[in-house]
């Protein structure tokens, strides 16, 4: 390796580094402000759009943990950590969408909902784009899988955002649950993906070494 591809993989790690603690940041702050909101509008939506920050925060933990180590034992736990966090959201998203289907729960209109996930929505694909590209470049399976996870914190997003403004524009409530169980098959995919590629026949030698 030259000094100049050293020099370039140093920036590319300081980047994914910084693009992970710009996402726990964005979504620690996030948690606070949907708890607001949730608590005021009695929005199940922004409520179960705070838990995903929780898991989106998760998944950015693990990847910080495994940037600072190498192998290919801990890369293969990290992606499986990051399949959890998948399986964990979109058990959330399953139930979370049958409960206020099944409830027909109306919460009440929320500035402040649409004002945080709008902008959330573009944050995190911008952080989703960067983590791919960077993953991508860094030759870090991890980091671009947990980029996956953010573009689906920003696809929650918007699909949260449509459904409070549909519910304040039309009084159309159950729009949010329907496109939680798009979200749904999505983070299913990524499960069983991660899945897959992680359950190769070297497994077993690789944890052992």
């Amino acid at each position: 390796m030259t000094v100049t591809d050293e020099q370039t993989g140093r920036r590319l790690l300081r980047r994914g580094y910084a693009l992970e603690w710009a996402t726990l940041g964005w979504n620690v702050i996030g948690i606070v402000v949907l708890a607001v909101a949730a608590i005021r509008a009695r929005s199940v939506a922004l409520a179960g759009f705070g838990l995903d920050s929780l898991i989106e925060i998760g998944a950015s933990v693990v990847v910080v943990w495994e940037l600072s180590g190498v192998g290919a034992a801990r890369q293969r736990r990290a992606l499986r950590l990051i399949g959890a966090a998948f399986a964990a959201l979109a058990l959330y998203l399953a139930v979370q969408s049958t409960v206020v289907l099944a409830t027909g729960f109306h919460p009440h209109h929320s500035p402040a909902g649409i004002v945080w996930t709008a902008v959330t929505a573009v944050v995190m694909f911008a952080l989703a784009f960067g983590k791919a590209r960077t993953g991508v470049a860094l030759g870090n399976p991890v980091l671009a899988t947990e980029g996956r996870v953010t573009l689906v914190d920003g696809i929650l997003a918007a699909a949260v955002l449509a459904g409070l403004m549909l519910n304040a524009a039309a009084g159309w409530w159950w729009a949010d649950p329907l496109a939680g169980y798009v979200l749904v098959f999505y983070a299913a995919r990524e499960v069983r993906a991660i899945w897959r590629d992680t359950s190769g026949p070297g497994e077993s030698a690789a944890d052992g070494g």
